[in-house]
C-alpha cells in the first residue's frame, strides 16, 4: 500500500497527515503555543497516596499534578513475548504482571491490594518521595498527565527499558526466522548491559552493527538521563523527547513510505540532518515542497479535515456512519441511508457493513477515537455475517498504531472495544463548546478560526497581489488577535508589506471572515 507522509509548518502549527492511497488516514498537530509532555522525564515528588483508589499525584512542575496508578510503577513482565504499539511517541505498551514487581515492599497478604494487585500502593510509594517518571498520557481537559516509573527510551530500531530485562519482538515483524535473529542479536548484546528491548519494526533485516550501535547509543542516552536526575531536585523537567518533526521521522519513516514532503526550509533541513545521521538510505525520499498552492490544500488534506470534524459520514455505497462523542464514550452507528440494494436483504446489510468497518477503523484514526468506543452495526440475522464482520474489524484495527481491546457481537448487537488515549482527540483539540447553544454542540475553538484567517488573509495577498487589505470579522475573534496575537499579525503585515484594516462585526457568525481588497471588492478564495 502507497504511503505519504506531509508535513507542514507555519508560526502557528506543525501538522503531520499520513496518506494511504492518496486518502488521509492519520493526522497529528502541535500547535505552538502549547507546552508539549509526552515522551518526556521527569523528577517528580509524591504529594498524595489514595490506597482506596491505588494511585498517587505526582508533583512534575506543571500546572496540575500528574496521576500514577500502581500498574504504572516500575515491575518486571513474566510475559518473555512483548508486543509493541509503534505509536508516533514511540511509547511502549505491554502487559503488566505486577506481582513481579521490582519494588521493594513489604510482604503483603492475599489480593491486599484488589483487582489482582497483591500491594497496595502504599506500600510502594510515600508522600514526600520523589521519583523518575515518564508521561505517558498528556493531561486532556481538567485532567492531569498520566504518567509511569516504567521509563522507555525509544530508538529508530529499538525501544530501551532500563527497568525491565525482558527482551521483545514486534508483532507485525511476521517471519519467524526473523524475529528469532533479531532476538538472538538482542540476547547476544543484552549478556554485557542492564536492561530490556523492544525489538520495532523498522529493524526487520538490520544488521548486527547497526543494532548494536543503536542499542549503546540508547544506553548512553539513559546514563545521561540517570546522571542528571541526580543533579535536579523535584519537581524538574530531566529529559525531553525529540521535535515534532523528527519524532515523526523516527517513528513514522519506514521502507513503505514512498515520500516525505515538507513545506517550511527550516523543517525540511532539520528533518535531513536527522535523515541522514539515523537512516541515510531513506534521505532520496525527503523532498522540500514549492508549489504555490499549499501542501495540505493540494493534496486534499484540508478537506478530509474539515469531514473529520462532522458526525455524519457518507460511504461510497450510499450509506453512512454517525460519530458521537462524549465524556464517556463515543458511540459509531452504521446506516444503509440511500443504499437499498437490489434483492436480498441479508447481503444488502452484509454489504453496507462490510463497507462501513474500513470507513470506522480509518476515522478511529484520523480522528484519534480513544477510551470506550461502541460500535451499532445494521442488524445481522445470519452468524455467519457477523463473524465475517467482526474478523475484517480484527484485521484492520491490526494496522492501527494504538493499543486497542475488542469484544464480540453483543446480544444487542453491538460491538465493543477499548482504544488507547495518549492524547486530546481531533474534535477536543480543533472545537470547543459552541456559544451559540448553551453547549450542545461545538464550534471551531477561537484559536483555530484566528489561524484559518491569518492563513487566508496570506492566501488573499498572494492570489490578488495587492498590498491593501481590508478584513471583517467576528469581534470575539478581532479581539483575540489584537490581545493574544498581536505580534503574530504585525509580522505578516511586515513580511508580506501589507496595510491591512481589521473591523469587527458582532453579528457574524464566529468562524466567518470576509476579506476584501481594501474599500473596493470582497476577495473568495479557492
Amino acid at each position: 500500500m502507497e504511503k505519504e507522509i506531509l508535513i507542514s509548518d507555519d508560526d502557528y502549527e506543525t501538522r503531520c497527515a499520513v496518506l494511504e492511497e492518496g486518502v488521509l488516514n492519520e493526522i497529528y498537530i502541535e500547535r505552538k503555543a502549547a507546552t508539549q509532555t509526552l515522551g518526556n522525564v521527569y523528577k517528580g515528588r509524591v504529594e498524595n497516596v489514595l490506597p482506596g483508589m491505588q494511585v498517587a499525584f505526582v508533583d512534575i512542575g506543571l500546572d496540575r499534578h500528574a496521576f500514577l496508578h500502581i500498574s504504572d510503577l516500575k515491575y518486571e513482565s513474566a510475559n518473555g513475548d512483548e508486543t509493541e504499539d509503534e505509536n508516533v511517541n514511540g511509547n511502549r505498551k505491554l502487559d503488566k504482571d505486577v506481582s513481579t514487581l521490582d519494588l521493594k515492599a513489604k510482604p503483603a497478604k492475599q489480593s491486599r491490594g484488589g483487582r489482582g494487585f497483591p500491594f497496595l500502593i502504599s506500600d510502594l510509594i510515600s508522600k514526600r518521595q520523589e521519583l523518575l517518571v515518564q508521561v505517558g498520557k498528556e493531561p486532556i481537559g481538567t485532567k492531569g498527565a498520566r504518567v509511569t516509573s516504567n521509563i522507555t527510551l525509544p530508538g529508530r530500531y529499538v525501544v530501551y527499558m532500563p527497568n525491565s530485562s525482558n527482551i521483545g519482538v514486534s508483532r507485525r515483524i511476521e517471519s519467524a526466522t526473523e524475529r528469532d535473529r533479531l532476538r538472538n542479536m538482542a540476547k547476544t548484546i543484552k549478556a554485557d548491559v542492564e536492561g530490556g528491548f523492544i525489538i520495532r519494526t523498522a529493524a526487520e533485516g538490520l544488521s548486527e552493527s547497526e543494532f548494536a550501535s543503536e542499542i549503546r547509543y540508547l544506553i548512553n542516552q539513559w546514563k545521561q538521563v540517570s546522571e542528571r536526575a541526580k543533579r535536579k531536585s523535584a519537581p524538574s523537567l530531566v529529559s525531553k523527547d525529540l521535535s515534532f518533526t523528527n519524532r515523526i521521522v523516527r517513528d513514522m519513516l519506514t521502507k513503505d513510505v514512498k515520500q516525505l514532503l515538507i513545506d517550511s526550509k527550516a523543517g525540511y533541513q532539520e528533518t535531513l540532518d536527522y535523515v541522514s545521521s539515523v537512516m541515510p538510505d531513506l534521505k532520496p525520499r525527503v523532498s522540500l515542497y514549492k508549489d504555490d498552492t499549499t501542501l495540505f490544500d493540494a493534496y486534499g488534506v484540508e478537506r478530509a479535515l474539515k469531514e473529520a470534524l462532522s458526525e455524519k459520514i457518507w460511504l461510497k455505497c450510499g450509506g453512512h456512519i454517525i460519530i458521537q462523542q462524549t465524556e464517556a464514550m463515543v458511540s459509531i452507528d452504521v446506516n444503509t441511508g440511500r443504499f437499498v440494494g437490489k434483492a436480498d436483504p441479508d447481503n444488502t446489510i452484509l454489504s453496507a457493513n462490510l463497507e462501513a468497518v474500513e470507513e470506522v477503523v480509518r476515522q478511529i484514526q484520523l480522528r484519534d477515537l480513544g477510551g470506550i468506543i461502541v460500535v451499532d452495526f445494521i442488524d445481522m440475522e445470519e452468524a455467519s455475517h457477523r463473524k465475517r464482520v467482526f474478523k475484517m474489524l480484527q484485521e484492520a484495527l491490526r494496522k492501527d498504531r494504538a493499543r486497542t481491546n475488542i469484544l464480540h457481537f453483543s446480544d444487542l448487537g453491538l460491538v465493543e472495544m477499548t482504544r488507547q488515549r495518549t492524547r486530546p482527540s481531533l474534535s477536543t483539540l480543533l472545537m470547543e463548546e459552541c456559544p451559540y447553544c448553551d453547549g450542545h454542540g461545538t464550534v471551531l475553538s477561537i484559536e483555530t478560526v484566528v489561524i484559518q484567517l491569518l492563513r487566508a488573509i496570506k492566501m488573499a495577498h498572494n492570489q490578488s497581489k495587492h498590498s491593501e487589505l481590508r478584513v471583517i470579522a467576528n469581534d470575539y475573534v478581532v479581539s483575540h488577535i489584537k490581545s493574544q496575537m498581536a505580534n503574530k499579525l504585525r509580522d505578516l503585515k511586515k513580511m508580506l508589506k501589507l496595510d491591512l484594516a481589521l473591523e469587527a462585526d458582532a453579528d457574524l457568525h464566529l468562524e466567518d471572515y470576509r476579506i476584501f481588497v481594501g474599500k473596493g471588492e470582497e476577495l473568495f478564495l479557492d
